[in-house]
């Protein structure tokens, strides 16, 4: 465990009093922006993954379309 001296407003800090475990709390709160913000940037990557090869998928499906299609001549 690593301990920290940390500053918060003081609504956050009244809001925070009534909590028991704060430490945990806090903890458990840091946890899930962190998750969140590493989702977003994951969801980021693929979203830019996938607008990169869209073109590319774009012809190989075309290729499959036409290979396809010369079987019924």
């Amino acid at each position: 465990m690593a301990r920290l001296n940390i500053t918060l407003p003081d609504e956050i800090a009244r809001k925070l009093a009534s909590k028991h475990n704060k430490s945990r709390y806090i903890a458990l709160a840091l946890e899930e922006k962190l998750e969140r913000e590493r989702k977003k940037k994951t969801e980021k990557l693929l979203l830019e993954g996938y607008k990169a090869t869209s073109k590319e998928d774009a012809k190989v499906q075309a290729n499959w379309a036409k290979a396809g299609l010369e079987q019924w001549d």
